[in-house]
């Protein structure tokens, strides 16, 4: 199972070909692993058509259910667990509420977590999934 942070479903969604580095190791991950997204990617892309900063080109429902359902990715639900892991990450972590929730939905399930984010990817106490196909701790 792969956690994919909400920009790397944007793309994947897409088929961002500025990224195609990160299309071609989804595609290669999607046949062998499960790809997962946490419930707040949905909350995080609502905003960002609420403040208009992207379009997708139809409704925001239809959108989500085209994203979810034929794609195959399974959206993760906020468990008591994350919410409280969100709020305990170890060391230094930023402050952005979807990350911590991000990371604390990759921590709890124990899965790597496939970002852009160098913010994220610094971050020692997560497994992020490479674009070369390799685990790593942050």
């Amino acid at each position: 199972m792969i956690l994919l942070d909400t920009h790397i479903w944007l793309w994947w969604v897409h088929e961002d070909m500025t990224r195609w580095d990160v299309i071609g190791a989804l595609d290669d991950a999607y046949d062998g692993e499960e790809l997962v997204v946490s419930v707040i990617s949905c909350w995080e892309i609502a905003k960002l058509v609420e403040l208009k900063r992207i379009d997708l080109q139809r409704d925001l429902d239809e959108w989500l259910i085209a994203a979810l359902g034929p794609s195959g990715i399974r959206l993760l639900p906020l468990t008591q667990q994350i919410a409280v892991e969100a709020c305990r990450l170890p060391g230094r972590f930023h402050r952005d509420p979807a990350d911590q929730i991000i990371v604390a939905t990759a921590r709890v399930h124990d899965i790597p977590l496939m970002t852009a984010d160098q913010k994220i990817r610094r971050y020692p106490y997560v497994r992020i999934f490479d674009d070369d196909m390799t685990i790593h701790d942050g």
